[in-house]
Formats: C-alpha cells, structure tokens, sequence
C-alpha cells in the first residue's frame, strides 16, 4: 500500500511532470525567491535555498532562471512579494488534505482553493483541522535497482534513518530532517540516485481508499497541484501499487 510521496515519485518516472514544465518552473522560481529572501542568497548557509536549486536543475531550469529568482529573493532584482500559507480540507473517503501555498494574495488563493475542493467532491477545513496528523520529516524514495536491499538498509539506518521500507519495485527511507543531508550524502557516495529526495510532510495514520474513490481523490489532487500558487499537497491516503500505476497512466 503507498500514499502520496510514492504517487509523485510514480507521477515523475512516468514523465507527467514534464508535460506541464512551464508550470513547474513558475512554481519553482516561487520556492527559490521565497527561500532566497527568508535565508539568504547562499545555498550553502540556506538548506532550503539548495533544496529549491536542486529540484530547479533536476527540471532542467537554466542557471539564468535560478540566479535571477535568487536576486529577486535577496533585492538585487525587483520581484513580487509572495507570502506562505497551508490550507486544510478532506477529500473523498474522508482523505486529509494539506496545502501549502506561496501567494501574492491570500484571500484570492483562498478562494481559488475552496472552488476546486467544491468542484472535485472534498471540502475545506478550519485551521488546525487535519494539520496534527503530518510530521516533518526527511524522505527518499529509490529504485531497486539502485542497489541491493541489504545495502540500502546498511546505508540508511548507518547514517541516522528512522525507517527502511522495502517495497516491490522501491525502497522508501524516513529520517530525522536534521539528518537529511547526512543521509543524502551518504547515498551520493555510494551512487546511489534517489528519484526523489526531500524534506517532507508524512501522515501519523492513513485512509485506505478504494480503486473508485481513488480518481476521483487523485483528480482533486492534480487540481490542486496545477494551482499556480499551490507549491505542495500533502495527503494521507493508502491505495495499493497496482491502482497507482494504473491511474497514473490514465493522466493525460
């Protein structure tokens, strides 16, 4: 069974990202100014800054692109002030929903948000609603045949991992944020290539969803990672393997 991070783990392999490129590079551009103004114009100082750099050149964003969003971050450039904001909400089967945004109007965001949840079948939530079931936490999600399961379970727990998850076709490691980079080095060093590697959200407990109830929550999903403003969603469903890979060739 997999919950979100595996459904855009799933997403990327597949290329579906890159369809909508243009998009992911406004999106991108956002996180590095944001990240660049609240820490400073040096990645090396700013995790989030280099976080936000690498996902930029893993996408294939030219180094020009990078560069101006950090000056607009740090003044060098006049750029739009955008602020950070989470919304809440249930989708179908009763899914919780987080939503982080970057915005340079709240209230029209807000608004923007309610009618997809409106128009996709969920519905909005209170602050504080569904925010208590995520914790923070480091995530790598990697191909098995990066390496054997012994081997990534040496690596992992060596370098401080909380959790190794073995899947089929993947591994799923979980760590401390604060031994994230300590872990993502220890990786590099064996080259070993995680499709995805970040500081995210992950649910406490999950919602078992059937194949039905999945598209249409995954469809509320896509429609509120295609929002502009919209940066990430995080979601605590479990849907197995298999209606994954199914639906995620549905995508047009």
């Amino acid at each position: 069974m997999s919950g979100h991070s595996k459904w855009a783990s799933i997403k990327h392999k597949k290329g579906v990202a890159d369809a909508k490129r243009g998009q992911l590079f406004t999106k991108l551009i956002r996180e590095i100014t944001v990240a660049a103004r609240e820490g400073g114009g040096n990645p090396d100082t700013n995790p989030r800054l280099r976080t936000a750099i690498e996902r930029a050149r893993g996408a294939n964003m030219p180094q020009d692109n990078i560069e101006k969003a950090i000056k607009k971050g740090t003044g060098e450039l006049e750029g739009v002030n955008y602020e950070t904001c989470t919304f809440e909400g249930y989708g179908p089967g009763g899914v919780a929903l987080l939503i982080e945004a970057l915005t340079d109007n709240k209230n029209r965001t807000s608004a923007e948000i309610r009618n997809v949840f409106s128009k996709k079948g969920g519905n909005m939530a209170g602050a504080g609603s569904v925010g208590w079931i995520f914790q923070k936490k480091g995530y790598f999600f990697i191909d098995k045949t990066q390496a054997s399961e012994d081997e990534i379970y040496s690596i992992s727990i060596d370098a401080g991992a909380e959790d190794v998850l073995i899947q089929e076709k993947n591994y799923e490691i979980i760590c401390d944020p604060k031994d994230f980079e300590k872990i993502k080095e220890a990786f590099n060093a064996k080259g070993i290539k995680p499709q995805t590697a970040e500081i995210t959200l992950i649910p406490t407990s999950k919602v078992p969803v059937t194949e039905e109830t999945a598209k249409e929550l995954l469809a509320l999903i896509e429609a509120l990672e295609e929002h502009e403003d919209v940066q990430k969603v995080y979601a605590n469903f479990d849907i197995p393997d298999d209606i994954l890979e199914k639906i995620a060739t549905e995508i047009p």
